[in-house]
C-alpha cells in the first residue's frame, strides 16, 4: 500500500477524499493545514504529497517548496479549486506533477495518482541503476544525474528534479528528433496546454545552463519537437 500526505483545510472534502483513497487501498494521513502537513510529511514516509493550494497556517505553494527542499524527488500535485492560468502555471514551475481542479472525477484522480507514483519510482530505478556508472560526459559539461548536477569548468548548476530528468531524457535521444509530446507523457505525465508552457520554461533554462560550450544546442522544430544536437 501506498503512503499519501493529504493536505486539505475542508474538513468535509477532506474526509470524503480520505475514505475514498482508502478504499483504493491507499494509506493516509489527512493535515488540515499547511504546518501540520509539514511535521506529518518530516516525521512520516511517503510516496506522494496531495496539497491544497489555499490553507490556513501555509499554502499550498510554500507547503510545496518546504517539502522539495527536505527531499527533491517527492512527487506531488496540487488539488484546488483555485483554476487561474496564473496559478496553474505556478504550481507546475514549482515542480507539480499535476494539478487537479475541483470539482473532479474520482476515478481519473486514482489513475493520475497511481500514474505518477509508478512513473516516480522507475525514476528512482533509473537513478539507482545510473548511480553505479560514471558521470556522463556532454560537450564541455559534466553530468551527475544521481545529485541533479551540471558542472562546466567554471560553473556549477544544482538542478531541479524536473531539470535532470529532462536533461537525462533529452542525452539518451541526442542527435535525433524528440516529439514534444513524448517528452511531457514521460516527464511531466500528461500532454496539455499548461504542462507544455511548464516544459518551455525548462527548456529554455537548460538551453541557458548549456551556453558555455557553443557545440551543444538544443533545437526547437516547429510544429514537431526538439533535437538535443551534440557533436558525434
Amino acid at each position: 500500500m501506498k503512503n499519501i500526505l493529504l493536505a486539505e483545510d475542508d474538513h468535509d472534502f477532506g474526509g470524503m477524499l480520505t475514505q475514498y483513497l482508502q478504499s483504493n487501498k491507499f494509506n493516509v494521513e489527512w493535515a488540515k493545514n499547511g504546518e501540520e502537513a509539514l511535521e506529518l510529511f518530516n516525521n512520516n514516509t511517503f510516496h506522494i504529497c496531495v496539497l491544497d493550494v489555499m490553507m490556513p497556517k501555509m499554502d499550498g505553494f510554500t507547503l510545496a517548496k518546504k517539502i522539495t527542499q527536505v527531499d527533491p524527488e517527492m512527487p506531488f500535485l496540487y488539488l484546488t479549486a483555485r483554476k487561474t492560468k496564473e496559478d496553474k502555471i505556478k504550481g507546475l514551475k514549482l515542480g507539480a506533477d499535476d494539478y487537479i481542479v475541483k470539482p473532479f472525477d474520482p476515478e481519473e484522480f486514482i489513475l493520475r495518482l497511481k500514474n505518477i507514483i509508478k512513473r516516480t519510482e522507475q525514476q528512482q530505478f533509473v537513478m539507482r541503476e545510473y548511480g553505479d556508472r560514471d558521470i556522463i560526459s556532454i560537450g564541455s559539461y559534466r553530468f551527475d544525474y544521481k545529485n541533479s548536477l551540471l558542472k562546466s569548468n567554471t560553473t556549477t548548476h544544482s538542478l531541479t528534479k524536473k531539470e535532470a530528468q529532462l536533461i537525462y531524457f533529452l542525452y539518451n535521444n541526442k542527435n535525433k528528433l524528440v516529439r514534444r509530446e513524448d517528452i511531457l507523457t514521460k516527464i511531466w505525465n500528461t500532454n496539455d496546454f499548461f504542462s507544455g508552457r511548464s516544459m518551455d520554461v525548462y527548456i529554455s533554462k537548460v538551453r541557458k545552463y548549456f551556453n558555455e560550450d557553443e557545440d551543444i544546442n538544443i533545437k526547437s522544430i516547429r510544429g514537431l519537437g526538439l533535437e538535443f544536437q551534440l557533436p558525434s
